[in-house]
Parts: C-alpha cells; sequence; structure tokens
C-alpha cells in the first residue's frame, strides 16, 4: 500500500474519532471514508488495536515533528524554548491525542492502546514501528529535553556546554508539559515563566 493511503486511512480515523468516542469508531466506517476496501484497512493495521497504534504514533511524531520547527526557528535560545512550549501546548488544546499522550491521561473516548511493544506479525514497516513501544509522559520529556539541547549548542558544543544546558532544557520541557494542564491566563505568560528559567546568557 501506498504511503498515501496509510495516511488517508489515518486521517479518516482521526475525523472519526473527533465526531464519537472510539469505541464507537467502525472499521468498515473508516475504510469507506478513504475509499478503500476493509480488507485493504485490516492488511494495512491487522486489527482495530494497530489502527489505533498507528494513530497515536503519527500523532506523537506530528509533535515531536513541531518541536523540531520551533527549535529550528530563529531567535536566541530563550526565543526558541519559548516557541517550544507555546508549540506543545497549542498542539495539545487543538489534538485530544497528543494532550493525552503528555499527560498521561487517556479519557474513555479515546483509544488507549498499550505503551509497551506488543507482538508485531505486520509485514508493513510503518505498522512494525507503530507496534514497538508508543512514548510516555517521561519518555517525551526526555526526547524534547535532549533535542532542545543538542540543537541549542550546536555540533561542536563540548561537554560542559551540554550539561549546562540540560537541566534549563529539562524545566521548560516540564513547564510545558504543565501549560499543557493548566494554561496561563496572561498573553506572554509563557515567554515570562521562560525567561526565568533560562538566564540570556544560555
Amino acid at each position: 500500500m501506498m504511503p498515501a493511503a496509510r495516511e488517508s486511512l489515518l486521517d479518516a480515523a482521526y475525523t472519526a474519532l473527533a465526531r464519537r468516542p472510539w469505541s464507537a469508531v467502525r472499521m468498515v466506517d473508516v475504510a469507506a471514508a478513504a475509499g478503500v476496501s476493509r480488507q485493504t484497512l485490516y492488511n494495512e493495521f491487522g486489527s482495530k488495536d494497530g489502527l489505533a497504534r498507528a494513530l497515536v504514533r503519527r500523532e506523537a511524531d506530528g509533535y515531536l515533528a513541531g518541536v523540531e520547527r520551533a527549535l529550528a526557528g530563529p531567535g536566541e535560545p530563550q526565543e526558541r524554548l519559548t516557541a517550544v512550549v507555546e508549540w506543545t501546548s497549542a498542539a495539545a488544546r487543538e489534538n485530544a491525542l497528543i494532550r493525552a499522550m503528555l499527560t498521561g491521561c487517556w479519557s474513555e473516548r479515546l483509544p488507549a492502546p498499550p505503551l509497551a511493544a506488543v507482538p508485531s506479525a505486520s509485514s508493513v514497516p510503518a505498522q512494525r514501528r507503530a507496534d514497538g513501544p508508543l512514548p510516555t509522559p517521561r519518555d517525551f520529556v526526555r526526547i524534547v529535553r535532549d533535542r532542545a539541547v543538542t540543537v541549542l549548542t550546536g555540533p561542536t558544543a563540548g561537554l560542559a556546554d551540554t550539561a549546562e544546558l540540560t537541566r534549563p532544557c529539562e524545566l521548560v520541557v516540564r513547564l510545558a508539559l504543565s501549560c499543557v494542564a493548566a494554561p496561563p491566563a496572561a498573553d506572554g505568560g509563557m515567554a515570562e515563566m521562560v525567561r526565568a528559567v533560562v538566564p540570556r546568557a544560555v
């Protein structure tokens, strides 16, 4: 199956989830919405649980791609870390799956696949990856922190530079997760909080 067709099926599943609880989402409806047969859907994902894992994996990847874009933007490290916090807050506000992954709070409306790897008999590489471990909130803290440190210190950084940035970057990621749970009321509040955590010299 072409990757574009797989994306169409995942888009259809995401749209269906926006309209009804995951327990009420039917594979036949997802297949019809994507314009493929139900058998094609099963061939690609194996089961409804496989579809859930693939959907969660895709949303996790999309969130982390947004983190990369925020870190690659212009400005001082403070400004780029503020962009990470703002992206995290916005992504979680707009996407219930991202909010659940970042907080570990899965509502009854959502699929809640086990985060541990599951046995995979799939011949589809993307599905084998989805059947692997899914990120926990702790994993997201580590992944985003380490990526921020790598991008902000640059390729020529020494161990001392890396160590100096690791703690502020972790605090910023944890700050981002707190903004998901309890968004700041004031405009510009996130930037102020990042400035309190990350000195301008960093």
